[in-house]
């Protein structure tokens, strides 16, 4: 049977043009890669997987937040990133610094970094190592996945039982009434942005006196 030209699906010149920036952005980061000097703890070392809604955090933003987290954890401070690898990546840079911090994230790729990766799906907020003591962490860093109540209520609970107080959660700002209602944190003047633009505005909120207001 013959087929016409026409039932052929075109992709547009734009869709053309995005994939193939899409592709060249992809092999100048593999590049990097194997180039000599590559950092495993850098931004952009994993790469994001948009089917597990993962959106990194441009290089500035992700440093904003390590050093916040530094200063609000204190010496010899132990800080947790719940599904914030990009700042955790952005504080592994920081070697040498008198603190200690830890990944809790569903994406297996992570357990490169060995003993401080842990996995964490939230469904399951409580579903914790035995080591992972409550109440251990001085500072906890979260950006839940989805902006909905449900992610992040269960997140909210590994939240509570990681903290010893201080909370820095990053989502959207729809999200700034549940986060009141669950964690209790109030929205600050710094806008963090990623790496790519996302559709929903983006905000961080804490529950004591930092230094992103």
């Amino acid at each position: 049977m013959d087929h016409n030209d026409d039932d052929i699906p075109q992709l547009s010149s734009h869709t053309l043009a995005a994939l193939q920036e899409f592709y060249l952005e992809q092999q100048e980061r593999e590049g990097m890669k194997t180039s000599q000097g590559f950092n495993q703890y850098s931004i952009g070392s994993i790469e994001e997987d948009w089917q597990l809604s993962q959106f990194w955090y441009s290089d500035e933003t992700a440093s904003c937040l390590a050093k916040e987290a530094v200063l609000a954890a204190g010496k010899g401070g132990r800080i947790a990133c719940v599904s914030a690898p990009s700042v955790y990546q952005k504080l592994k840079e920081q070697d040498g610094e008198d603190f200690s911090v830890y990944i809790l994230e569903y994406d297996r790729r992570f357990s490169v970094y060995g003993e401080e990766f842990i996995f964490y799906d939230y469904n399951h907020p409580l579903d914790l190592p035995e080591n992972l003591l409550p109440h251990s962490f001085d500072i906890v860093i979260a950006d839940p996945p989805y902006l909905s109540e449900e992610c992040l209520q269960k997140t909210a609970e590994t939240i509570k039982y990681l903290t010893k107080g201080k909370i820095l959660l990053c989502t959207g700002a729809v999200m700034e009434e549940q986060a009141a209602k669950h964690l209790g944190v109030k929205m600050c003047k710094f806008i963090p942005k990623h790496s790519r633009n996302l559709a929903n505005e983006f905000r961080c909120y804490v529950n004591y006196a930092s230094g992103l207001d």
